[in-house]
This record gives structure tokens, C-alpha cells and sequence, in this order.
């Protein structure tokens, strides 16, 4: 016999097994004799109260719960099957790519980057040197945009398809199990490369291909039908079926489809800053306590509030993390935040974000694109989005510096003397970030910062520091499909998928979209 129970215990309790299994028991009415077995299957922290609790969702009963999570992820040889491109080696392309194989297809994988372990030094050179490689950075490269930014695994899509699948598939290749019981799971920076590596190695394993230094150029059309790509070094690489999942920032890859007269469409998409607190700051407002109990997890924040109609949020919160450098290109700054697996830097940090609608204003010298009669309208929002950027580089000493401001400076309109500790590893340099952004941008972002310092008491708080800009939250740009065969709408064979084409937002999301092109080819 076994019961599932939720029960609710203070941090050293829940860190117990025999104080876990005795409070189960008791809740499923069972003694300790009927229930000689205990496992939890989902924990949360609950900060509501003055005294904080971990949720605890736990299996209880007398049989023994065989774990699976860690079996061998088993792959068929698909060396001799029928091909497959998939251009793009991020989560969507991954999981793509593993899909297939389950089902009998061979997939040929095409990254613009370098392998996850070649794309450190470019990472060091960015951080450092502030040379952006635009085939190979925080956003491009194997693994994709989370692998160096995070590997959060939180996702609210549990309706577009099975997310323990990919967790189970995560864990197989290496991750921790946990990612399996908690509500907001995490992976860490410093424990995805191992994970990617060992995915790519199944892949090979089975047959499948993975290139590197393969930026796909042009696309090979006969008469509304995929046939090919065309890369960047004069290679041909030859199919009639191409999952597309190259990212949200792969603004070449948009061009391109404007360049081709292939449809596309401007999409929604948030623009704010970066705002860093003490991680200990974080931890007195949400644990009401002076110094954190050891047994929590540094701790973290989800805000909202609504102004002028238009939703200003958080994103990707980070604690215990750092920020990080994202730009794809020279002349841009683009900031996103990232932790360890053990989350213990001193500070945290997260994406203040609104919406934004592209307006003909652009933040970069002379007319604007759609000024001079240059701008598609499906481009419009990219376009808005590089301006912004562009402008953040401008501001910070045209270097991967980023502008920054003292967060109760930025909701007063006041110059900041100087600048607080940062984990940015280029620097920020002071700046009326409020003046940098769009008008309404700034305007929203001022209100909801002091709506946020009422729901979080210390919140608000000058030794908080607000980085310009973040921006890429999601792409600007969405590759239409067919609802059943997932392909693009005006090109066979094609199949957008994934961030980059409008249809994932993050890791879980990407990779079941991925899993969900595969099942469809």
C-alpha cells in the first residue's frame, strides 16, 4: 500500500528522512511500521509566515519505490535513415535532434558556435577583453543561450507538452534528481556543460551528426519546397526536411528570411534592465529573518503590477548569480543574469521587463531605418531592439561597460555619484539609465519599481543598482507555421521551432517544442 500526502515542515525537519517518513505516516493515518518507506516527490519553500516551511509532496507506504530517473537513456542507430537538418544546437535543436532518433530519423546538426567546453575562451574574451565573437558568446554556441545563462528549469507550459519527460531526459544525462522534486528547478551554469556533452555524444553514438563552425547562410528553395541550406564556408548540406531552432537573437536568420521574400512576423516582446540586490537584502524581506537558515535556499522573488495597461514583470530572477554580457554583435550592450548550481554569490539579480510597442523613434544617430524607407514591418521590433542596445554601448564608454544607475536614483531621476558593488564582469559606469531607455519604457518601469518596494519592504533601496539594458527576453520576430504539420506556412519541409522562431520561452518550453517537431516529422 501507498499514500501520496503534502506536508509542511520547518527547514531542519524537511532536510530529515526519519522526521519526513513519521510526519507522512501520520498524515496517511499509517504507523511507522505500515509506512517503512517515504520519498518526496515535490518541495517548495513557503515564506508566507513568520516562520518559513518547506511544502513537501512525499510517497509513504510499505512498498518500495524504485526510482528510474537515473536509467541509461537508450537510442536507437540511425546512421543509414533518412536525414534530417536541424540548424541550431540549443535546448529546441537538442531535443529535436534526440526525438528523431527515437523515431527512426537521422539528424544533422548545424551550430553557428563552437563546442561547449571551445566556447569558454570566447566567453573570457567577452568578459574580459570585450571582444564579441558573433558566432560564439552567451547566446550562440552548443547548448544554446541557457548553457552559460543559468539552465533555469521553471516553465508554466505543462500544457504543450511533457515536462518530467524532459526532466527525466535531463537527469539521464546527468543533472542532479532534484531537478525532479523542486518547484523551481535549476540546473547551474557550472553543471550544464557536462550535460551537453554527454547529449551530443549520444547523438554521435546513434548515428546522428553535430557541426561546429556551420552558420547557415542561405536556405536551397525549389518551387516553395526546402531542399538544403548553404552554409557559411561554402558547404551544401542537402534534405527536404529542416528544423529551424535557431534562438531568439539569430537576427541574421531573419533577415535572411526577409531578404527571401519568406514570410515572417513582428512579435511581442519585453525590454527593461537588470536590477542587483545583496543577496542578503533579498533573503531579510523574503525569510524575515536577519541571516538566512543555512538549510534555505538563497532566496528569491516573482513580482507583477500592471501600469498604464501594459504588464511590468520580473524575469529570469537569479540569486546567489551574476550578470553577465550578452551581446551577439560589436556595438551592443545586452546584459541576462545566471547562478551556480549552489547559488552562493553574494548578490541577486533579475530582469525588470515591460512590454514594448516599436515606435518609428529609434535611439541611434540620424533617421530611422523606417525613416529612410529601409524597415520591414516584421522587423520593426528587432530593429527597435538593437537601437536600445546600441545606444547602452554608446553610453558606456563604447566598451561591454555597462550604464548603470542606483535604484532609487533611477525612480527619482537623479544622477548617482557612484555605484554600488556589482557582479557585471566588464564594470557598469554611472548613467541616467532613466534617460537611456524609451520614454515610456523608463516611465513604466519607475512606477512598478515603486508598487514593488510596497509589496517587498527593503526592496526599494539605493544600494540596489539598476544595469542597462536587458532585451532580450524573447525574439522580436515570429516564423508563422501550420497549428497540425508545424511547418512554415508558405515553405514545405520547413519547420520553425523553438525561442527563436516564437513558439518556446526557455529550456523546457524549447525542448518540448523540439520533442514536439520530431514526433510531427
Amino acid at each position: 500500500m501507498r499514500k501520496t500526502v503534502d506536508i509542511a515542515l520547518p527547514p531542519a525537519a524537511a532536510a530529515d528522512p526519519e522526521q519526513v517518513r513519521e510526519a507522512a505516516a501520520s498524515t496517511a493515518g499509517l504507523t511507522l511500521q505500515q509506512a517503512p518507506h517515504a520519498r518526496i516527490t515535490k518541495r517548495s519553500v513557503d515564506a508566507r509566515g513568520r516562520q518559513v516551511l518547506l511544502r513537501l509532496r512525499v510517497e509513504v507506504g510499505d512498498e518500495t519505490i524504485v526510482d528510474d530517473e537515473g536509467r541509461p537513456f537508450e537510442l536507437q542507430d540511425v546512421s543509414n535513415q533518412r536525414a534530417v537538418i536541424i540548424i541550431g544546437c540549443g535546448p529546441a535543436g537538442l531535443f529535436a535532434a534526440l526525438g528523431c532518433i527515437r523515431h527512426g530519423l537521422k539528424p544533422i546538426l548545424l551550430e553557428r558556435g563552437k563546442d561547449v567546453h571551445a566556447r569558454r575562451r570566447d566567453l573570457a574574451a567577452l568578459n574580459k577583453e570585450f571582444i564579441v565573437d558573433p558566432d560564439s558568446n552567451y547566446c550562440f554556441g552548443e547548448g544554446g543561450a541557457g548553457t552559460y545563462s543559468d539552465g533555469k528549469l521553471y516553465t508554466r507550459s505543462s500544457k504543450r507538452g511533457d515536462v518530467q519527460g524532459v526532466l527525466r531526459t535531463l537527469v539521464a544525462f546527468g543533472a542532479s534528481p532534484d531537478i525532479l522534486v523542486d518547484a523551481h528547478p535549476h540546473i547551474g551554469t557550472n553543471k550544464l556543460p557536462g550535460i551537453i556533452t554527454a547529449m551530443r555524444e549520444a547523438i554521435i553514438a546513434a548515428g546522428g551528426e553535430v557541426r561546429f563552425n556551420a552558420r547557415v547562410l542561405d536556405f536551397i528553395i525549389t518551387e516553395q519546397r526546402m531542399n538544403g541550406v548553404r552554409c557559411a564556408d561554402g558547404t551544401e548540406v542537402l534534405s527536404d526536411r529542416v528544423v529551424l531552432a535557431t534562438g531568439h537573437s539569430a537576427r541574421d536568420i531573419f533577415t535572411l528570411f526577409h531578404n527571401k521574400g519568406i514570410r515572417i512576423e513582428a512579435k511581442p516582446f519585453a525590454l527593461g534592465v537588470r536590477i542587483e540586490h545583496p543577496q542578503h537584502i533579498i533573503d531579510r524581506i523574503q525569510y524575515h529573518c536577519d541571516v538566512r537558515d543555512p538549510l534555505l535556499p538563497p532566496a528569491s522573488y516573482s513580482l507583477v503590477q500592471q501600469v498604464q495597461e501594459l504588464g511590468v514583470y520580473s524575469f529570469c530572477m537569479c540569486p546567489g548569480g551574476i550578470i553577465a554580457p550578452c551581446a551577439t554583435a560589436p556595438e551592443e550592450v545586452v546584459t541576462n543574469g545566471w547562478s551556480p548550481s549552489k547559488r552562493n554569490n553574494p548578490f541577486a539579480n533579475s530582469g525588470i521587463v515591460t512590454g514594448v510597442v516599436p515606435s518609428v523613434k529609434y535611439l541611434t544617430p540620424g533617421p530611422s531605418p523606417r525613416e529612410r524607407g529601409e524597415m520591414p514591418a516584421a522587423l520593426e521590433g528587432m530593429e527597435y531592439q538593437r537601437g536600445v542596445e546600441h545606444a547602452a554601448w554608446i553610453a558606456g564608454g563604447r566598451t561591454q561597460r555597462a550604464p548603470a544607475q542606483r535604484m532609487d536614483d533611477f525612480i527619482q531621476g537623479k544622477n548617482s555619484a557612484d555605484l554600488p558593488g556589482c557582479s557585471y564582469p566588464p564594470g557598469i559606469v554611472p548613467w541616467r539609465v532613466d534617460q537611456l531607455l524609451p520614454k515610456d519604457v523608463s516611465h513604466r518601469l519607475r512606477e512598478a519599481m515603486k508598487l514593488f518596494g510596497g509589496t517587498m519592504r527593503g526592496y526599494r533601496t539605493n544600494e540596489a543598482v539598476v544595469v542597462a539594458v536587458e532585451s532580450r527576453t524573447s525574439s522580436p520576430v515570429r516564423i508563422p507555421r501550420d497549428a497540425v504539420t508545424l511547418q512554415h506556412v508558405e515553405i514545405a519541409g520547413l519547420y520553425p521551432c523553438g525561442e527563436g522562431a516564437g513558439y518556446a520561452g526557455g529550456i523546457v518550453s524549447a525542448a518540448m517544442d523540439g520533442w514536439k517537431v520530431a514526433e510531427v516529422l
